[in-house]
């Protein structure tokens, strides 16, 4: 029974990956990330369970006969820091699905 050896590794080991995986989200939803917009005069905090906590304005930036530019800043920012929990979400959890061949695109 050769196999069976090989396949209790195998299922070890996939254990141990989904605990790793696991993991790893855990660490990620707890980060923190920043976006900016207009050099800093916008800035948007997001965790990574991509909800926004915190949204800064500087002063300077807040003109009533402009609230188009704001609101495109706000936009702006808030965009970059999805993108960048995204980015890392992405590179995070790829480590453990590189080189895995699964069927209908899972990974």
């Amino acid at each position: 029974m050769r196999g069976g050896g090989n396949m209790n590794k195998m299922m070890k080991q996939m254990q141990k990956m989904q605990k790793d995986m696991m993991k790893a989200q855990e660490e990620l939803q707890e980060m923190s990330f920043e976006g900016t917009a207009g050099g800093g005069m916008v800035k948007v905090t997001a965790n990574g369970k991509k909800e926004i906590t915190d949204i800064q304005l500087n002063e300077e930036v807040v003109d009533p006969d402009d609230l188009e530019m704001l609101q495109d800043l706000i936009l702006a920012a808030t965009n970059d820091v999805l993108k960048q929990v995204e980015d890392k979400t992405n590179d995070t959890m790829g480590q453990f699905t590189k080189g895995l061949n699964m069927p209908g695109g899972m990974f």
